[in-house]
C-alpha cells in the first residue's frame, strides 16, 4: 500500500539524513553516501505522499488541500531553517551544521507521525504478486503499464509534458538565486534572510493562490485583485525606488573602480601582471599543471587544451620577501597555494598592519598537510580609494610547517560594497502590502469579477507562470538590493501556489486508484527532465561570462511550458480520469 511505501522510504530517508550528523572535515566520500541514502527516501517518499491527495480530499477541494499543505510546509520549513541558522552561527566548529541535520532528520520524523496515524490506507488498483512472479519483474512490467496507460490519457500526458517544462525553470530560480545574488554582490546575511522571507510569505500566498480557482469562497474578486496588484505593483516600485532612493537605501553600487595612473582597478590579475603585483626580494614562476589545478581537459573535450589551462605561481622561500598591490577599490580576493612548507604572511594596507574587527593584525597562515591550490582570502580596506596592500613572509611558520614558502596565483579587486537599510527596504515592502489589501477591498468586487470567473486551477497557474516570466526579465536587469528582495517577495507571491495548483491539477486528471503508479511516473519524469534548466543556464553563463544572461534564457521554460498547457482540456481529462476510475471498481 501507499503508506507502507510512504513509511519504508521515510525511514530510509531520515537515517540517511540523521547520519550526517557523523561527517567531519574530508569526509566527503561517507557524506556522499548517507546524502544520496537521503535523498533516494525523500523523492522517494514524496512519490506516496503526492499519491494520497485524491483519496484525503474531494475534487472540489484538493486545490485548497494542496496550497495548505505547501503552506505549512513553507511555516515548518521556514521555522527549522531559523533554527538552523542560528545553530550554524552559534555553536563552535562544525557542530552548527551537523546538529542542524540532525535536526533536520528529527524533524522530518516526527512531522511524519501523522500521517502514519491519522490517514487510512487509500485502495489501490494493483494486485498481488502472481504465483512465481517477482518484484523487479512486476514492478518493470507496472512501468512499463504505467507509460501505455498514460498514453490514453492525451490531456494528462499534454500537461505532464508542459509541468516538466515550467516546473524546471521555477527549479533553477530556486535552486540559483543564491548563487546570482552572491555574484551581484549581495551579502551572505542578505541572502540567507532573503531565503527565509521567501519561506514565510509563501505562507499566505499559498493559502490565497489555493484559493483562486474557488467558485464558493466570496473573497475570491479580492484574491485576485490582490495578485494582480503584487504582480504589477512589486517590479514597478522596486525599479522605481532602486533609481530614486538614497544609495543608502537600495543598495545600489557606486561605479566600477576605474585604473589610475599608480593603481589597478577592477578586475582580476594574474600573478604575472607587473602593475597588478609587484614583487621585492627573490621570486620565481611556477606553471602548475592542469590535472594538480582539477581543471584537466575532459576525454570527450576534443575543443579543449590542457596547454591553456595551466596556471602560473609566483613563489618565495626567502624570509623578508614580500609583493605589493596598488589597487583603486575597497577589498581584494587572494588566490594562492598552502601546502606543508608554506608559512605565515603578513598583512600590511598602506604600510601598517591591517587590523581585524577586534583591532588585532591579520596574518595568513600558509600551511596545510598536503599541498592546495586556487585557496582564496578577501582582504577588506575598509574605505573605498587608492591603497597598497602588502603581504611579507613573515619568517613565523606553523609548528607543523618545515619552511617559509609565500606563493601567489591571482588577485581580483572586488566590486564596490553595497549599502542598504534593510529596516527602510522592509518597511516599504509591509506599505506596497497594506496598499495592495486596500487595493483588493476597494476595487476587488467591483472590476475583477470576469477576471474571478475565468481563474479555474488552468488559469491560476497560467497567471503565476506569467509572473515567473516577468521575474525571469527583470533577474537579468536587476541591480539593487532594494529589488532584489522585491523580486524575492515577488517569487514567494506565486512559488507554493504554483506548485499546489499544478499538484492538485495532476491528482484531478489522475484515477484515484492508480494516483501511486501515476505519481512515480510523475516523479521519475520529473528527475530526468530537470537536467535541462541547468544545461541552459549553465550554457548562458559560459557563452556570455556572466549569470544575467543565464537567468533571463530560464523565459524560455515558462513560454513553452505556458503554451502547452493553454493546450490541455481539463475538463476532458478529468471526465476519463472519472471514467476510468469507475471501471476499475466495477472490475475490482
Amino acid at each position: 500500500g501507499k503508506k507502507k511505501f510512504l513509511s519504508l522510504f521515510t525511514t530510509i530517508g531520515v537515517i540517511g539524513t540523521g547520519l550526517l550528523v557523523l561527517i567531519d572535515r574530508g569526509d566527503w566520500l561517507l557524506a556522499s553516501i548517507f546524502f544520496v541514502v537521503g535523498r533516494i527516501g525523500f523523492g522517494a517518499a514524496n512519490v506516496f505522499y503526492d499519491a494520497l491527495l485524491p483519496h484525503v480530499a474531494k475534487e472540489e477541494d484538493q486545490d485548497k488541500v494542496s496550497s495548505q499543505g505547501y503552506a505549512l510546509g513553507y511555516l515548518g520549513g521556514g521555522l527549522l531553517l531559523a533554527i538552523n541558522v542560528v545553530m550554524i552561527f552559534t555553536l563552535p566548529g562544525n557542530w552548527g551544521v551537523r546538529l542542524s541535520l540532525l535536526s533536520v532528520a528529527i524533524w522530518w520524523a516526527v512531522f511524519s507521525i501523522p500521517i502514519f496515524r491519522r490517514v487510512p490506507e487509500p485502495r489501490a488498483a494493483s494486485k498481488g504478486l502472481a504465483p512465481g512472479e517477482s518484484l523487479i519483474g512486476s514492478s518493470f512490467g507496472q512501468i512499463r503499464k504505467t507509460i501505455q496507460d498514460i498514453r490514453e490519457y492525451k490531456d494528462l500526458f499534454r500537461y505532464l509534458i508542459a509541468f516538466l517544462i515550467y516546473n524546471d525553470g521555477i527549479g533553477i530560480i530556486i535552486s540559483v538565486a543564491a548563487i546570482y545574488g552572491a555574484e551581484l554582490g549581495f551579502g551572505s546575511t542578505e541572502l540567507i534572510l532573503a531565503i527565509l522571507l521567501v519561506q514565510f510569505v509563501g505562507i499566505p500566498y499559498s493559502l490565497v493562490f489555493g484559493n483562486l480557482p474557488s467558485k464558493s469562497d466570496k473573497r475570491q474578486t479580492m484574491y485576485a485583485a490582490f495578485v494582480v496588484f503584487n504582480i504589477i505593483a512589486l517590479p514597478l516600485v522596486g525599479i522605481v525606488g532602486g533609481q530614486l532612493l538614497p544609495k543608502g537605501i537600495t543598495g545600489l553600487p557606486s561605479p566600477d573602480f576605474a585604473e589610475t595612473a599608480v593603481s589597478v582597478g577592477q578586475g582580476t590579475y594574474t600573478a604575472t601582471d607587473p602593475k597588478a603585483i609587484v614583487y621585492n626580494g627573490n621570486w620565481s614562476n611556477e606553471t602548475i599543471a592542469p590535472n594538480l589545478l582539477g581543471t584537466a581537459c575532459s576525454w570527450y573535450a576534443f575543443w579543449c587544451n590542457d596547454a591553456e589551462n595551466g596556471v602560473v605561481y609566483a613563489e618565495t622561500a626567502v624570509v623578508n620577501d614580500s609583493y605589493d598591490i596598488p589597487f583603486n577599490g575597497q577589498s581584494l580576493k587572494l588566490t594562492y597555494a598552502t601546502g606543508p612548507n608554506s608559512g605565515i604572511w603578513d598583512v600590511l594596507l598602506d604600510g601598517a598592519p591591517l587590523l581585524d574587527e577586534n583591532g588585532s593584525p591579520i596574518t595568513i597562515n600558509g600551511y596545510n598537510p598536503t599541498i592546495r591550490y586556487g585557496v582564496t582570502t578577501q582582504l577588506d580596506t575598509g574605505s573605498e580609494g587608492e591603497h597598497v596592500i602588502t603581504l611579507v613572509s613573515s619568517g613565523a611558520k606553523d609548528p607543523a610547517s618545515s619552511g617559509n614558502v609565500m606563493q601567489v596565483a591571482q588577485v581580483e579587486v572586488l566590486p564596490p560594497q553595497r549599502s542598504s537599510n534593510l529596516g527602510a527596504i522592509i518597511g516599504i515592502l509591509i506599505a506596497v502590502q497594506l496598499i495592495g489589501l486596500l487595493f483588493a477591498y476597494l476595487f476587488g468586487p467591483r472590476f475583477f469579477q470576469r477576471f474571478a470567473d475565468l481563474l479555474d486551477t488552468k488559469r491560476s497557474i497560467l497567471l503565476a507562470l506569467s509572473a515567473y516570466a516577468i521575474i525571469a526579465v527583470w533577474g537579468y536587469f536587476l541591480n539593487s538590493v532594494i529589488e532584489f528582495w522585491f523580486l524575492a517577495w515577488m517569487v514567494a507571491v506565486v512559488q507554493g501556489g504554483s506548485q499546489a495548483l499544478s499538484r492538485s491539477l495532476y491528482a484531478a486528471m489522475t484515477p484515484a486508484s492508480m494516483s501511486g503508479e501515476f505519481f512515480g511516473f510523475f516523479s521519475i519524469m520529473s528527475k530526468f527532465a530537470s537536467f535541462l534548466s541547468p544545461l541552459v543556464f549553465v550554457l548562458a553563463v559560459a557563452i556570455f561570462n556572466s549569470s544575467r544572461p543565464g537567468v533571463l534564457s530560464l523565459i524560455i521554460f515558462f513560454a513553452v511550458g505556458m503554451y502547452l498547457l493553454w493546450g490541455v482540456d481539463v475538463p476532458a481529462g478529468k471526465k476519463l480520469a472519472q471514467e476510468k476510475e469507475a471501471e476499475i471498481l466495477r472490475n475490482a
